[in-house]
């Protein structure tokens, strides 16, 4: 079928059958999908009474789009009960940026420039929370979000909107299946069951607390809901105190909850939630990450329900120990030798020192004005080598006749003195190995040099790894053993492995269509492991010998990790950092 632009729809032979009813709107909707290079609105508003087809022609068109390129849908996000931080969530899920909020999203967004389909079926049904708060209302979506969107000109949107008259206002094409087959029929009543039926139906202990792992999945879905609608305080406040309810509850209704300032709720569950409702809101993550989300969030904030969620996250593979929310941190490194402290950048290039058990700030250092760390290896306690954001490095040590100063000086001219002649080697990341004296160093041209930050080197041992500038790099070693591990990642979402005696592997030990912004790597009691942080907000980490893998949730983004020989991984970001105790027998196992 060919329309008057001379666009071609794709071959629909192969879709599923649709029923007579919806045939036209099916043709319609595809053929203005495939029209995406004309003049024609890049906002579709799918229209239509009650039991008039729209979710079966909705469910039609995606199990056929993915057949071709032209009609492939980016995200698809049922907008039923969410508000627009949710929507926001699992759009950035789908688009391979992570829950990133309302704002981040469109900025990702606005760089990305694929042109993108998104679909929001059951727009006029969006909204959560209090009746007369915006969040309420699918209109909040529709100015914070959808309509910001389909102001970037590659943004295209199917929004469902029933007959509810949303975006009528709007530039859009319109796909219409009419009234509702069943005229006069009354909608089905509500018959929404109560707080205290629903309450009634989650299983108890014996002395009466809810298990609301063995609640259904209706029950906890709907029961702040129906809370919420009975304006019934006292049952509001059950649930929001409640640490088993904020593990298994809804995710939206529990954010729409707090975001109500009318709503008590306990002493620091607002800015606790606002650090892992992103991650919860997703169904893929089971109880027991959950709960190590939700503890880690807790820490520093909410002793008492950090404490309370601890034996349930201790069963993770990960349990964090300490956290420091909201100190900002560009780049990290920790200071070799036993319990030595960590060193921390801020996004100022303030430099500072931490208890690496505890994370308290013990110390500041001094750095010269204008540098903007974005990555730091220690030689020891005062000499730093320091990368620069705009590349160059520099050297910041106590005594200039000192030998670490010295070697730190070399290293930082040999890169300089290959700046100047070749201006494509830029040094673009810089990583240590805490339980030996090595740095790597990596570029863009994809080259990685590994030096020793202690003794003198006339040139390092380099190797090209990547075809595109290396993003993050870490090295470890095995000294019983004789090796030397590095890790680097391009930008081209690639991470690689150069046992320095040898030649680097052949393939990518992983390749994902996001950025590595961090990495760390350590030798441990169950052997070297290895940490990559990505740019959607996942955390991967291997166990070299075995090649196991186990992808964690970040609690937030990450720019700089540290792991050490015991297991504790330092995760930094400009939202903050914390610990974590790693167990790395259970990635080997």
């Amino acid at each position: 079928m060919t329309i008057a632009s001379g666009v071609q729809v794709p071959d629909m032979a192969a879709w599923p059958p649709l029923p007579p009813r919806c045939a036209a709107a099916g043709h319609a909707l595809v053929q203005w999908v495939a029209t995406a290079d004309t003049d024609r609105s890049r906002l579709c508003v799918l229209r239509g009474g009650r039991a008039s087809g729209k979710s079966h022609l909705l469910a039609w068109f995606l199990t056929g789009a993915a057949s071709h390129p032209s009609t492939t849908a980016h995200a698809t996000v049922p907008a039923q009960g969410l508000i627009t931080d949710a929507v926001a969530w699992e759009m950035g899920r789908q688009l391979g940026y992570g829950p990133v909020p309302a704002h981040r999203l469109l900025d990702r967004v606005a760089a990305d420039q694929r042109p993108l389909l998104l679909l929001l079926p059951d727009l006029h049904l969006a909204g959560r929370g209090p009746a007369g708060q915006p969040a309420a209302s699918p209109q909040a979506i529709l100015g914070n979000l959808l309509l910001p969107l389909l102001a970037l000109p590659h943004v295209r949107v199917i929004a469902e909107t029933g007959e509810s008259g949303l975006l009528a206002d709007q530039e859009h094409d319109v796909v219409d299946l009419g009234p509702s087959p069943f005229p006069g029929a009354a909608p089905p009543a509500d018959g929404a069951p109560d707080f205290v039926a629903l309450r009634g139906s989650v299983p108890a202990t014996s002395d009466g607390r809810p298990i609301w792992a063995q609640a259904s999945r209706p029950v906890r879905e709907g029961i702040l809901d129906a809370a919420l609608e009975e304006q019934d305080g006292k049952a509001i406040s059950s649930l929001l105190a409640d640490p088993g309810f904020l593990i298994h509850g809804s995710a939206a209704a529990i954010t729409a909850a707090l975001r109500t300032p009318e709503i008590a709720a306990p002493t620091g569950l607002r800015p606790i939630w606002e650090r892992a409702a992103p991650q919860l809101s997703s169904i893929e993550h089971d109880d027991v990450t959950r709960a190590a989300l939700l503890q880690a969030a807790a820490l520093g904030t909410s002793p008492a329900l950090s404490e309370y969620l601890r034996p349930l996250a201790k069963q993770h593979v990960w349990t964090a120990t300490w956290a420091q929310h909201g100190l900002p941190v560009s780049a990290q490194c920790q200071i070799p030798g036993n319990d030595a402290p960590l060193v921390t950048a801020d996004p100022l290039g303030r430099l500072s020192t931490h208890n690496s058990g505890t994370g308290q700030r013990n110390g500041t250092l001094s750095s010269p004005t204008g540098i903007r760390p974005a990555g730091i290896a220690a030689a020891d306690r005062g000499a730093l080598l320091v990368l620069d954001e705009d590349g160059p490095l520099h050297v910041l040590a106590s005594d200039d006749e000192d030998t670490a100063a010295t070697v730190l000086g070399n290293i930082a001219d040999h890169h300089g003195q290959t700046l100047l002649g070749a201006g494509n080697l830029t040094p673009t990341a810089l990583g240590s190995c805490p339980q030996s004296p090595l740095a790597a160093v990596g570029d863009s041209s994809g080259a990685v040099h590994v030096w020793s930050l202690t003794t003198y080197q006339p040139a390092p041992r380099s190797c090209r790894l990547h075809s595109v500038p290396v993003s993050a790099v870490a090295c470890t070693q095995d000294a019983p053993e004789g090796l030397t591990f590095v890790f680097s990642s391009g930008f081209d979402g690639t991470i690689r492995l150069w046992e320095t005696s040898q030649e680097p592997m052949d393939s990518p030990i992983d390749q994902r269509p996001a950025v590595v912004t961090a990495l760390a790597a350590a030798i441990t009691a169950a052997g070297p492991v290895l940490a990559a942080a990505w740019n959607d907000e996942e955390l991967h980490l291997w166990h070299i010998l075995s090649g196991k893998a186990e992808v964690l949730p970040l609690l937030y983004r990450c720019s700089a990790l540290v792991l050490s020989a015991g297991g504790q991984l330092v995760v930094g970001g400009p939202d903050g950092m914390y610990a974590m105790q790693l167990r790395p027998d259970r990635l080997s196992n």
